[in-house]
């Protein structure tokens, strides 16, 4: 049974995953999409990063603190990405899902949640 502090970063991490797709698929439709090119691959490798942590934090996972390191990088370099294209909506609220994300699994990793001991 997955416990509550992985629960929420499950959810917030799948939010960010759907929040990525829409932005790329959002951004594929813009006029001037080819300078939309590194957001819209940050976009999708962040959302496949996201929905994996969401489904490996599901699982309990042994490597919650490395899923959780890595979301956290992806997560931060698609904000920081999406932040330049701030006024654009979908770029905007890909941009807070992305902080919110990290957020989330920052607190996995920094012990600010309390993490269950995982045995074989």
């Amino acid at each position: 049974m997955i416990n509550q502090q992985y629960q929420q970063c499950a959810e917030t991490c799948a939010a960010c995953a759907i929040a990525c797709n829409q932005c790329a698929i959002a951004c594929l439709g813009e006029k001037e999409v080819m300078h939309l090119k590194k957001c819209i691959q940050l976009d999708l490798e962040c959302a496949v990063i996201c929905q994996a942590a969401a489904d490996l934090l599901n699982m309990n996972s042994l490597y919650i603190n490395e899923i959780c390191n890595l979301c956290i990088t992806v997560c931060n370099a698609c904000a920081d990405e999406c932040e330049k294209h701030i006024s654009m909506e979908h770029c905007k609220r890909c941009a807070e899902a992305c902080r919110n994300c990290a957020k989330e699994c920052s607190w996995m990793v920094t012990g600010k949640v309390e993490l269950e001991e995982h045995s074989l």
